[in-house]
């Protein structure tokens, strides 16, 4: 860290959000996790901004942004661009604020945030298939309306909102030493990490400030290497709410000098971090907003002292809930599809359901053909998808069947 005080808003600045944002926000719970403070070694504590109104801390940074407009600037309106949360926060805001916005959305925006983002008032617009096509048309419509242009994470006001996360952090973990949190453009780490960095400066401590990026979509750590943002291919990824090609500019700034370490997690990763989140801490967390606990999960990240992982959000569809859900069983070794060749004659079925039942292994779905792609006229094909209770019982379950002279494929 270097010289963190001279970039980016100043603690009176961030104090002084702290007074605008709290005229909507919530502060959120602070809840503890005994399963990943045994994993990591460390107490760790989960900062809930999933519970936050809109669902996620992007709230914060537009209502701060938003309140310092003048009359004149209010009478002309906002617009944004966003596939979610940076929507129905922008959204929420000018409605508090008697503001009309207009939002552009992709196309394929999933159903509950697009009526989130209306029910809150604002205009919204289907563009394109892809965030970016959304941005290029929010900047012409501010060129030719006179609307002002609401970014997600790029301008010092939006990140002075975002920081008001640190500011509840320290006052609900006095003793913090490592804060881990999600990376898109970086308007939220580089808010934490600039007022966690500056008190701990003036308190004379240390505090760590640990970011991750969805592997398919990390933009930070080549900028990092390289010394200035650059911009990305993006591939698909399940934490769509963090997919950005390129740092904002003033982002990339504070992330170069408060931010100690940039971390990537897997698909499979953040799909076992938002299952885990289900089961053991009875959170609903979006797949973005479950990457630090990814990085936890996934062993990318050490720490001592106590620890807190920002959940970002937690604005997530039900049917990408339901896919992650069962991508996230497959990845934690709990759910095993098996394809079988077997000789056509009766008793066969029954003869790997007698198998299965032996090993404790709960079979969900079976399809049995004879139909497959390269099947002998002797051969029928049986794909079967059961329930495992984790990587152990899985390798048992292919165990018993190799024992019995079958010759099991999975993935």
């Amino acid at each position: 860290m270097t010289n963190v005080a001279l970039v980016g808003p100043t603690l009176a600045d961030f104090e002084s959000a702290r007074n605008v944002v709290g005229r909507v926000a919530a502060v959120t719970p602070m809840e503890s996790s005994r399963y990943l403070s045994e994993l990591l070694g460390s107490p760790v504590l989960l900062k809930c901004e999933n519970l936050q109104r809109t669902g996620s801390y992007k709230i914060r940074g537009a209502y701060n942004r938003m309140s310092k407009l003048t009359d004149e600037e209010k009478t002309r309106g906002v617009v944004a661009a966003s596939a979610g949360n940076h929507a129905q926060g922008v959204a929420f805001a000018a409605r508090e604020l008697g503001i009309q916005a207009t939002i552009f959305m992709p196309v394929g925006v999933a159903l509950p945030k697009l009526q989130a983002t209306r029910d809150y008032g604002a205009h919204v617009i289907l563009r394109g298939n892809t965030v970016a096509e959304p941005l290029l048309a929010a900047a012409e419509w501010a060129a030719e309306t006179g609307a002002v242009l609401i970014p997600p994470f790029d301008h010092a006001d939006v990140v002075t909102g975002q920081g008001t996360v640190g500011l509840e952090i320290l006052d609900q973990v006095p003793d913090l030493a490592t804060v881990i949190v999600p990376i898109g453009g970086g308007g939220l780490i580089s808010g934490v990490a600039s007022v966690l960095k500056q008190r701990a400066l003036r308190d004379g401590r240390k505090i760590r400030v640990i970011g991750v990026q969805a592997a398919n979509a990390a933009a930070y750590p080549p900028s990092l290497d390289a010394g200035r943002a650059l911009e990305i291919q993006i591939t698909p990824t399940i934490a769509d709410g963090i997919a950005v090609a390129k740092p904002g500019l003033l982002n990339f700034e504070i992330v170069r000098d408060a931010v100690d370490e940039v971390v990537t997690v897997s698909e499979d990763d953040t799909a076992r971090a938002l299952l885990m989140l289900l089961e053991r801490a009875k959170l609903v967390v979006e797949p973005a907003g479950a990457v630090a606990v990814a990085a936890i999960l996934a062993g990318k990240v050490a720490a001592t002292g106590p620890t807190v992982a920002i959940l970002s959000g937690g604005n997530i569809d039900p049917l990408l809930m339901q896919r992650v859900i069962s991508h996230g069983l497959s990845a934690s070794g709990r759910y095993l599809t098996l394809r079988i060749m077997l000789p056509d004659r009766p008793g066969q079925l029954a003869r790997i359901s007698e198998l299965l039942a032996e090993a404790h292994a709960n079979v969900i779905e079976v399809l049995h053909t004879r139909h497959g792609v390269g099947l002998q006229i002797s051969e029928v094909e049986l794909n079967v998808s059961v329930e495992t209770r984790g990587p152990d019982h899985r390798q048992l379950v292919v165990d018993v069947l190799r024992a019995a002279g079958y010759d099991p494929q999975f993935d």
